[in-house]
C-alpha cells in the first residue's frame, strides 16, 4: 500500500487523501453502532463509533483481513457537531482499533440513518496483498 500525497501539500491528520493497493479487494457494507445481535448499548456518539469500527473489523476478518489492509473508510454522522466534539476521544477509539494506518476517509453528515438510534454508520474497504507467486521463472 502506498499513501498518495501531493509534493505541495499538507500532510493531512488523522487520514490519507489517497491510497494506492495491489491485491484481493474486501468491501464492508455500512456498519453501525449496534452489537451483532441488533442491540445499541448506547446513545453516545464516540461509543457507537467503537462498536461500528469493532463491527467492520469483525468483517474483515472473515476475509482473512485486519485493520493494515483497510484503504478507505465513510463515516456517515447524523450529527456535525456532535462529531467533531467527540474528535479527541474518537481518535483515541480509532487508534486503539484500527492503529496509526493512513487511510482514505470521508465524513458526511446525513439527516437519519435507517435505524433510529444509529449516530454513525461506517462503511470501508480493504486490500489483502497477493501472496507472492509460488511460480519458478
Amino acid at each position: 500500500m502506498q499513501v498518495l500525497l501531493p509534493p505541495t501539500w499538507p500532510t493531512p491528520r488523522g487520514y490519507a487523501n489517497g491510497v494506492v493497493a495491489r491485491g484481493r479487494q474486501v468491501f464492508v457494507a455500512g456498519m453501525i453502532g449496534c452489537d451483532p445481535q441488533g442491540i445499541f448499548h448506547s446513545d453516545d456518539f464516540v461509543d457507537q463509533a467503537r462498536q461500528a469500527l469493532r463491527n467492520v473489523l469483525a468483517v474483515l476478518r472473515e476475509a482473512g483481513a485486519g485493520p493494515e489492509h483497510l484503504v478507505r473508510l465513510t463515516w456517515y454522522v447524523t450529527d456535525k457537531r456532535e462529531y467533531l466534539a467527540a474528535a479527541k476521544p474518537l481518535g483515541q477509539v480509532y487508534r486503539e482499533l484500527i492503529g496509526v494506518y493512513s487511510v482514505a476517509m470521508s465524513a458526511v453528515v446525513v439527516v437519519a440513518l435507517i435505524e433510529d438510534r444509529a449516530k454513525v454508520e461506517i462503511e470501508a474497504t480493504a486490500v489483502v496483498p497477493d501472496a507472492p507467486s509460488d511460480a519458478r521463472p
